[in-house]
């Protein structure tokens, strides 16, 4: 059984859908979803969905109490979903090319400190980008610098709002995210 523990920051909605995805596989079990916000909605869906929650801190995180419950929930591969802290580097130095994270964007564009969520769908209108989309990746000590393992691009309209960028990438991270996840962890998809 490979166990997986998710990281979130908000409200969850890709937390949610991969644990959905697992629910009934012989071959992945979500142990847990972590959260550095006490009140993030993410709380109330794993509580719905039945599986264990708790909040840490980032002091939690840098002085290794974090690092400590993952270990304790036996946790082979740890996955980011909308998760806006760094990730200390006891961690990265634990868990190497097994912390997988998502970005809505394309990476290397629109990455880095600050930009998540709306604000780079809003970049990627200003910027008036023709394609936008999701990039799953492997996180290192840098934002959204770590080797990519998949991308999946959505056309951007001269009409989009903002909002209407954000509605298209979050259905590629519904349809992708989780099954990149298994596919990686299963070695059906190699990195260099």
């Amino acid at each position: 059984m490979i166990n997986i523990t998710i990281l979130a920051s908000g409200s969850g909605s890709n937390a949610e859908n991969i644990v959905n995805y697992f629910s009934n596989s012989d071959k992945f079990n979500v142990t847990a979803i972590l959260s550095n916000k006490k009140d993030a909605y993410v709380h109330e869906r794993a509580e719905r969905l039945g599986i264990p929650h708790s909040s840490f801190s980032k002091a939690d995180m840098e002085n290794g109490a974090l690092l400590k419950t993952l270990k304790e929930l036996n946790t082979d591969y740890v996955i980011l979903a909308g998760f806006l802290l760094k990730v200390s580097d006891d961690i990265l130095e634990t868990y190497p090319m097994k912390i997988i994270n998502i970005h809505p964007a394309l990476l290397p564009l629109y990455g880095g400190k600050g930009m998540y969520g709306m604000k780079v769908h809003e970049a990627v209108v200003a910027n008036k980008e023709k394609k936008s989309g999701i990039t799953i990746h492997l996180i290192d000590n840098n934002y959204d610098q770590g080797t990519t393992i998949f991308q999946a691009t959505v056309d951007v309209l001269p009409t989009d709002t903002p909002e209407d960028v954000a509605h298209k990438v979050h259905e590629l991270e519904y349809k992708y995210f989780p099954s990149v996840i298994e596919k990686y962890a299963l070695g059906e998809i190699t990195v260099k």
